[in-house]
């Protein structure tokens, strides 16, 4: 049977980098069981206290486009937004009828749609390429265009149009500030570098890029990067692939969902640590979990601390075989050369986990993890 969505996740460490709609993100992540980092690498400017995006819709105003294009469905909506506050939603709506508006992907049109507004030519790739490619081709020069951008206004569309001799006026919904915490981005890098997450979220190419960033200056971007490479280590996640290029850039491979959307990005991430479970051992109150920062037993996570953990990790990975108190010392946080650590650790393991017949004790020999078979090992 598949698992209860509240436990897919459950046990899991997740660490977001982003700021816009990262409720929204955390929350899809908290119902699946995962614990939720917050680490926004950027801040947001809000669209509507942005006098620039003001002062460059007034220039279109004074002198329409041939071609508006349209790159994201919330950005639209947002620049539309920010045109009624200012009083110009009108005026925008007569500019955009009037104008050739291409879109791309269905989000971008279904906000067009919204407005009452139809694109002349919909990018189904999703892609800023596919609508550079299809411009160029037909020709730009002596073309003013318009072009939405998302956050970072960086897709390469202004400098291509540009240089084909077309005037480009560029506006950005929101633009990026600095990261509201910085000492939390510090934080989550070394956590991506300690492998003390499962998995790290990037919702932009500036956010990543922003991540990286901090990586290099704390000294740890070549740990962050083998963190994310090893096979059962960090996931990067990534939304799409423009997101995902400034981390390939550094030699990290992304996660990125077939479709670009933050659902699709939450069950890609679901099925890929889905595959990472960690160690698993079938114990006779079920199936027990072993994570990088928790432990899953028949779908509960046990309250463990450091030590208790890593005893019970030992403990797994001999599936039922003894372990000697010299091997659980040695596993240990801290460095402690007394075998007494060791007997502590097991005896908090046994109360974490509400049962001491779990973890037997082996005569002159150590400890055993009881798994269901009922072999010794």
């Amino acid at each position: 049977m598949p698992e209860a969505m509240s436990s897919q996740l459950a046990g899991s460490t997740v660490v977001l980098t982003a700021q816009r709609r990262a409720n929204e993100l955390a929350a899809a992540l908290e119902r699946r069981g995962a614990e939720v980092v917050h680490a926004p690498s950027l801040s947001v400017v809000p669209h509507v206290d942005d006098p620039e995006l003001i002062a460059r819709t007034r220039e279109l105003l004074a002198a329409w486009p041939d071609v508006v294009v349209v790159t994201t469905g919330v950005g639209f909506l947002g620049w539309v937004e920010a045109a009624d506050a200012a009083g110009l939603q009108h005026d925008l709506m007569e500019m955009l009828t009037s104008s050739r508006i291409i879109a791309r992907g269905p989000k971008a049109r279904g906000a067009l749609q919204a407005q009452g507004l139809t694109a002349d030519w919909v990018a189904e790739s999703e892609t800023s390429a596919e609508i550079q490619d299809l411009l160029l081709t037909e020709g730009v020069h002596g073309q003013r265009i318009a072009i939405q951008h998302h956050g970072a206004g960086a897709d390469g569309l202004d400098e291509a149009f540009a240089l084909a001799g077309a005037d480009v006026c560029s506006l950005v919904v929101y633009r990026w500030g600095p990261a509201p915490d910085p000492a939390a981005v510090r934080d989550a890098v070394r956590r991506v570098a300690a492998r003390a997450c499962d998995a790290v979220v990037f919702t932009s190419a500036p956010g990543a890029t922003a991540f990286i960033d901090v990586a290099r200056t704390e000294g740890v971007l070549p740990e962050v990067v083998a963190a994310c490479n090893e096979p059962d280590g960090v996931v990067a996640a990534a939304v799409g692939t423009v997101t995902s290029a400034p981390l390939e850039t550094v030699g990290i491979r992304a996660l990125v969902p077939d479709r670009f959307r933050l659902g699709a990005l939450v069950r890609a991430l679901v099925r890929e640590l889905a595959e990472r479970r960690g160690l698993r051992v079938l114990t006779p109150r079920g199936e027990l979990r072993v994570l990088r920062g928790a432990a899953v037993l028949d779908g509960d996570v046990l309250a463990l601390s450091p030590g208790s953990l890593a005893a019970l990790r030992v403990l797994a990975l001999a599936q039922g075989g003894v372990v000697s108190r010299g091997d659980i010392l040695a596993a240990l946080p801290g460095g402690s050369s007394d075998l007494h650590t060791a007997e502590v650790a097991v005896a908090r393991l046994r109360e974490g986990l509400g049962s001491r017949d779990l973890v037997a004790t082996v005569v002159k020999r150590g400890y055993r993890l009881a798994v269901a078979d009922g072999e010794d090992g």
